[in-house]
């Protein structure tokens, strides 16, 4: 049975590490990291999300700033809020949740956000540095992934890893993450051929295809790593009518009895990404005042 990758414990570790950076910022340099959160409309999710993101900034010792436009405001407006945050000196990290609204260009809202406070890593400025190997905000979730896989196998070189997805937000990025690991990297997807006989050659690897339990256990290569960064909900009738489940794109019973470790879902990849938002913002917030980041919680 494979050892479960408990992503919730190892969470709560960086945070702690993130406190422990920015009372040292406070005492030494007088000043507080500000990590600034802007929610169009009223999507109930988004905006759970983004409570979650202001308690746990307040708990680390940072300033949290939100910013609540009406689903209704013009792309404007939005641009005009996110150019006054670009030039706040008390604002050192920016996030704009997504979806933003149907009638607003999100490449062109994210790229409005200055490459230097762009924590999550979305700007093509970033992506592009990341994508060559140089010092980049990388994107949140990629980043708890490659953390965790630090932590669980140590030194990832010569590692035969394969990322199952090729998103911008995550896909793309883990790539070049484990490139820059010096793994050997094969991006698969939904399309690829013989896509079990690629997965079952892989030492790592990453689900992040969106496709609920699409990775069986046959698939897996005997003691591999598997990182599930999947999160979907699929109807749950043994719970009760109408009810449903959070599934990854991992089928975890059966990937359990083949891999040495494997991520649950939930309490896996989940609670690294708002985690690894804080941690950017002090990476963000060191290179701001030409500090070193932490090499701890950054890459």
């Amino acid at each position: 049975m494979a050892q479960i990758i408990d992503g919730k414990a190892f969470a709560a570790d960086v945070r702690q590490k993130v406190k422990k950076y920015v009372n040292r910022i406070k005492e030494t340099h007088g000043i507080t990291p500000g990590l600034a959160v802007v929610l169009v409309g009223e999507d109930p999710a988004s905006q759970v999300y983004v409570r979650n993101k202001g308690k746990q900034t307040l708990e680390v010792g940072m300033n949290s700033f939100e910013h609540k436009l009406d689903k209704t405001c013009s792309e404007e407006v939005l641009l005009s809020l996110i150019n006054d945050l670009n030039l706040d000196p008390n604002v050192h990290g920016i996030l704009c949740q997504l979806p933003l609204p149907d009638h607003m260009n999100e490449n062109l809202v994210i790229n409005s956000i200055s490459p230097e406070k762009d924590v999550e890593g979305f700007h093509i400025s970033n992506g592009g540095l990341l994508s060559t190997g140089q010092s980049s905000m990388v994107p949140c979730t990629p980043l708890g992934c490659l953390l965790l896989l630090r932590n669980h196998l140590g030194d990832l070189t010569g590692k035969s890893a394969v990322v199952v997805g090729r998103s911008n937000i995550v896909g793309k990025p883990m790539a070049s993450l484990l490139l820059k690991d010096s793994c050997t990297v094969t991006i698969a997807h939904s399309r690829t051929m013989n896509i079990t006989e690629v997965c079952s050659k892989a030492d790592i690897l990453v689900a992040a295809v969106g496709r609920p339990e699409m990775i069986k256990g046959d698939w897996i290569k005997p003691g591999a790593t598997v990182i599930d960064v999947g999160i979907n909900r699929i109807p749950a009738p043994e719970k009760e009518e109408n009810k449903t489940r959070i599934v990854g794109d991992v089928h975890f019973e059966s990937c359990e009895r083949v891999a040495g470790g494997i991520t649950p879902v939930p309490g896996g990849v989940g609670p690294m990404t708002i985690a690894c938002l804080l941690a950017n913002t002090v990476t963000a917030f060191c290179r701001e005042k030409g500090l070193e980041p932490p090499s701890e919680i950054t890459v």
